[in-house]
């Protein structure tokens, strides 16, 4: 198998077990916990925290464990390698997270595709987007630039639990499990009518992190491979 191919699997793989994580387990805390919110939102977090950083440490000798076009394109850009991965890591992580979305609710007995009519519209939500993908990526590239790439997936599975609280919108920050999520008419579903505004404001945060990053962290590390640890929910 070559290098290529054996990345974009894991990226696949990868991604495709994150939305398995994120759907499954939120459909688990709907289930477990009826009547509390609070308490389903602590499931579906506390899931998401502890499957995002196994699945971290599991492709980041693949893939680089990006899992997120955000990440993929912002690592170009910073470490000026060839668009061409950003053409074969983007379809796979989007073709990932829908086939971890039906795989969720088929391992639930919920219909294999159903369209989720959860509303998650307001500039609340998209201040929140921006805001919760902007510190991912200061989060991942810090790392990364500064040789210290081993910490992204405890540390990148930590900020999204925490975020999932201290964001309005839950913190999607992804543009791939934006997508995999209107798949599933369950707790962490999203309509479609809300996914594309989510997806703007994840680019925008994506934008003012690559800034942020430039800014702050101008010395680039040896790390520069393109399975260097990199991921977001």
């Amino acid at each position: 198998m070559t290098t290529t191919l054996r990345a974009a699997v894991g990226e696949f793989l990868g991604s495709a077990g994150l939305a398995a994580v994120v759907i499954g387990s939120g459909i688990a805390a709907q289930r477990l916990s009826p009547t509390d919110v609070g308490l389903q939102l602590f499931e579906n977090a506390f899931a998401t925290a502890l499957g995002l950083a196994v699945l971290i440490v599991v492709f980041a000798t693949v893939s680089g464990s990006h899992f997120n076009p955000v990440v993929t394109i912002v690592d170009v850009v910073l470490h000026r390698r060839p668009w061409s991965i950003v053409a074969v890591y983007l379809p796979v992580q989007v073709i990932g997270c829908i086939v971890g979305a039906v795989l969720a609710n088929l391992m639930f007995a919920e219909p294999a595709v159903e369209w989720s009519t959860k509303d998650r519209s307001g500039w609340n939500l998209l201040l929140a987007e921006v805001v919760a993908t902007a510190g991912l990526i200061l989060l991942i590239f810090a790392l990364a630039r500064t040789r210290r790439s081993h910490l992204a997936g405890p540390a990148v599975g930590a900020y999204i639990g925490a975020a999932y609280f201290f964001t309005s919108s839950t913190s999607f920050a992804n543009p791939a499990i934006t997508i995999g999520r209107m798949f599933s008419d369950t707790f962490a579903g999203i309509a479609p009518t809300s996914a594309l505004p989510f997806i703007g404001a994840q680019l925008v945060g994506a934008l003012l992190g690559w800034v942020v990053v430039r800014w702050l962290v101008p010395e680039q590390s040896a790390e520069s491979s393109s399975t260097q640890p990199a991921t977001s929910r």
